[in-house]
Formats: C-alpha cells, structure tokens, sequence
C-alpha cells in the first residue's frame, strides 16, 4: 500500500514554477528519499505534503484517502531550518512539543526520558537552548519530531550538523524506526545515506521528476559497460595492442613491478566474457568486476544535463 501519492502536483510563487506536474508514490515501511539540487522544488513538495501550502493543481493521498488536516498529527516533520525556541528550557520546549503532538503529560515525559537517556542528553535538561551545540539541539529536535511515532516521517537533510558518529547514531535510529513500522521519506545531498538506507528515490530538478525508482534499478540502468581490472603478468603495450578494437581502454597504473589497474568500457556488441578472453591471453587476470555508477555519479549527470553519459567518479 502507498502511504503516500502525490498525482500531477504543480506549485508556482509569484510567476516562478516551483513544481511542475510531478507524480510520486511511497510505499508504506520503505525509506524514501527525495532528491534533487538546491531550488528544485523538494521543499516545496514537502511543504504541500505536511499541509503547510497547498498545490495549485493536483492531488496528494494518503493512505488512500485525499490528504486532510486530520492527517497533520499523523506525520513527523523535522525541517532543514530548525525552529527550536532559544530562550526556553530544553525540557520545558520538548515537553510542550510533545503535549502538542496529543501525548499526555504522563506519557511525554516517559518518552522523553528514554529518549534523553539514549541519546545522553539527560544533563541538557534544565539548560536554555541557546546553550545548546548545533549538534545537540538537532537531537532534541529529532526526538520531539519522533516522539509520538508516526507513521510517517518527513526529514529534510536530518544528518546536518552532526559529526560523523552521532551521524551514524541518527541513522541507525531512523532504520530501526522503519523495523517498527514507520515509513521514512528524507531529503539529503548525502549520496552514500541514500545507497545505504534507501530503497527507492525521486530525484526532482528544475521543478520535475527526472528520475523515479528502486535505488538498485535506478543504479543498473545507468551501468556503463565499464569494468575495473587487474593484470599480472603483462605489460601496458600488450594489452593496448590486444584492446585495439572493440573496447575502450583507460589510463593504464601500475600497481607493483607486476601488475597493471585500469578500467575498460565495452563497445558495439562485445560481451564481459568476450574481453575476458582477450584479457587471459596476454597475462592473469586477477581482478574483474563491472563498476556501478554510484548515487553521486547518478545525481551529477541527471542535474548536469539528462541523457548524458555517466562520468565515472567512483575509483
């Protein structure tokens, strides 16, 4: 079941498209991220979705039913901005938070307990927020954006500002949230959380959906025919001369006195086992495998010009 369906969604400001006709559906317990360069239109999306705006045209469902004010207290919005009041308590804001989100007293502060202590914060609890590190105030945030477990999450660049072990921390609680039967859509610039944690995405740019799909597909679709491999036994004038036709052959490094690295692309209709076997004729193969275009690689070519050939980046 979808959780989420937004159908030819369109939204404009003042004569500027922010959204232009854009469709995409999220599955129910999946992570989801929402991509695309600054001023595409995520956060505009993500603004119709939370209810914050609405679309000029267009619909958004959830859960099958057309998207309404009852639907707020049902989703957790952490934006890029965060919105927490300086001048108040930590534990003060994050318990009036939580009673906004429909907890009672009672409950929010048992919640809020387990959380401070998880996230040893427990001593942060009479302090102001502005006495607060940037890092530790996104953790009190992502609590009491969690806190009443909703059944759908909306984190807009949620790693920002964390160094890279409480980085790691938020992660492993966004997917352990997801074990438990929340649906996580995240909009990030990280490409490495979106090839970890992902298992579909929506890259938006220049207000439309340029790509939509499984991460994995996604990734296969964009493969290149090139492979990287590693040759003992020979030496750069021989293996030129036996790629002469039919594979294009990158720049050839030496490893040791013995062995040569380079990546080689297919061409016309020549097969991997087609250049295997041109490759164990002149010395022993002992690296082949194809390269993937990462994420990174993906996201550049399709904001960089669509249709064009993936530049491989990844070593």
């Amino acid at each position: 079941m979808n959780i989420i369906e937004a159908k030819n969604v369109s939204k404009r400001y003042h004569g500027h498209i922010a959204l232009e006709n854009v469709t995409i559906t999220v599955s129910e317990g999946s992570v989801f991220g929402l991509l695309g360069p600054n001023g595409a239109g995520k956060t505009s999306l993500i603004r119709i979705v939370n209810q914050i705006t609405g679309p000029d045209e267009g619909q958004v469902f959830f859960n099958g039913e057309l998207l309404q004010s009852k639907h707020t207290a049902l989703i957790g919005y952490l934006p890029e901005e965060r919105g927490l009041y300086k001048k108040m308590e930590v534990g003060e804001q994050a318990l009036y938070l939580a009673r906004l989100k429909g907890l009672s007293r009672k409950d929010a502060l048992t919640k809020l307990k387990y959380w401070f202590e998880k996230f040893e914060i427990q001593e942060w609890w009479n302090k102001k927020v502005e006495e607060l590190s940037k890092g530790m105030a996104q953790k009190v945030q992502f609590i009491v954006t969690v806190l009443h477990e909703p059944p759908l999450l909306i984190l807009d660049e949620p790693f920002s500002g964390f160094d890279p072990i409480n980085a790691n921390l938020i992660k492993n609680e966004i997917l352990e949230l997801q074990k438990k039967g929340s649906t996580i859509v995240f909009s990030t610039h990280n490409m490495s959380s979106v090839e970890e944690m992902c298992d579909h995405i929506a890259l938006i740019n220049k207000s439309k959906v340029v790509l939509d799909g499984n991460v994995n597909e996604i990734r296969k679709q964009f493969r290149s025919r090139t492979y990287e491999v590693e040759l003992s036994h020979t030496n750069s004038i021989a293996l030129s001369n036996a790629l002469w036709t039919g594979f294009e052959l990158d720049e050839v490094k030496s490893i040791d006195k013995n062995t040569l690295k380079t990546k080689i692309k297919l061409l016309n209709n020549n097969t991997p086992n087609d250049l295997i076997k041109v490759l164990i004729e002149v010395g022993q193969l002992e690296v082949f495998k194809e390269i993937i275009p990462s994420m990174n690689d993906i996201f550049i070519s399709a904001v960089v010009g669509k249709g064009e050939e993936i530049p491989i980046l990844t070593e």
